[in-house]
């Protein structure tokens, strides 16, 4: 277990890597050294080869991230200079999950609300349990949202929705999450975490070069055209064919076994 700050957690369980969002009592607002621990679990996590796939969640029953701690707004706002530092401290985390190699997963159980839905936002996937809340509450809070998450915001459920979501600052239920794509699945609550397990050992079945390849040629296809990295694209599509795990792959599938990759 990786510890930088007690309102994190960071274990491994066999090819999971769990980064658990621990400050129940505040419904896991994010701090800022919750913040700070986030691109050092996540390098960690991507630098061991046993771990397949990252899990982000939070503790306590409520909560899977309730926003930013507003509290500590007075402190880390309190002048032009510190609300830059802050902005740049939250971006750096948002951007850390969205970049990482191996897939993450948001496993939500309850309140994910502004920079909560942020960091889920910034996930690959993101499984709910009935009951949980989404919203951004940006416009009852007078500030505005970062700009690469309103981005992938954008990309995930339409300009039309995401200007409903910012406009109004409604919460939403997991039904209308689910039917405006914001979400991948609901489960009943019981069946969450069973159901997120069933995932990764999907995952972890499965190519790992190939799992990161398509993650990072997705994700340049769903920016501009001008910033379309094509040359990375055909490079690591090239790797893949070049390979071991692309002749294990054929291997087995002739000898009608399961594959066993390596990642390499």
């Amino acid at each position: 277990m990786l510890e930088i700050t007690p309102r994190m957690i960071a274990r491994k369980d066999g090819a999971i890597g769990w980064m658990i969002f621990n400050n129940p009592e505040r419904h896991n607002a994010v701090s800022t050294d919750m913040w700070q621990a986030v691109p050092v679990i996540l390098d960690a996590f991507e630098k061991d080869d046993d771990i397949r796939t990252i899990v982000l969640t939070g503790a306590g029953e409520k909560a899977f991230v309730a926003g930013a701690d507003i509290s500590q707004f007075e402190e880390t706002r309190s002048s032009p200079e510190k609300v830059q530092e802050y902005e740049d401290m939250t971006a750096d985390a948002f951007e850390r999950i969205a970049v990482c190699a191996k897939p993450t997963i948001a496993m939500i159980d309850g309140y994910c609300i502004g920079g909560g839905l942020g960091i889920a936002l910034s996930c690959d996937l993101r499984y709910a349990a009935e009951g949980s809340t989404f919203g951004i509450p940006a416009a009852r809070l007078g500030l505005a949202y970062p700009l690469n998450q309103t981005k992938r915001l954008v990309n995930i459920v339409g300009p039309a929705k995401a200007k409903e979501i910012f406009f109004t600052a409604h919460r939403y239920g997991t039904e209308d999450a689910l039917a405006m794509g914001l979400i991948n699945m609901v489960t009943k609550r019981a069946d969450l975490e069973e159901e997120t397990r069933a995932t990764c050992a999907a995952i972890a079945d499965n190519a790992p070069m190939t799992v990161k390849t398509e993650k990072r040629i997705i994700d340049e296809a769903v920016k501009s055209p001008d910033n379309f990295d094509d040359k990375l694209c055909r490079k690591l599509i090239a790797e893949c064919f070049a390979s071991d795990d692309y002749k294990e792959g054929r291997t087995a599938f002739m000898e009608k076994r399961r594959p066993a990759f390596k990642g390499r």
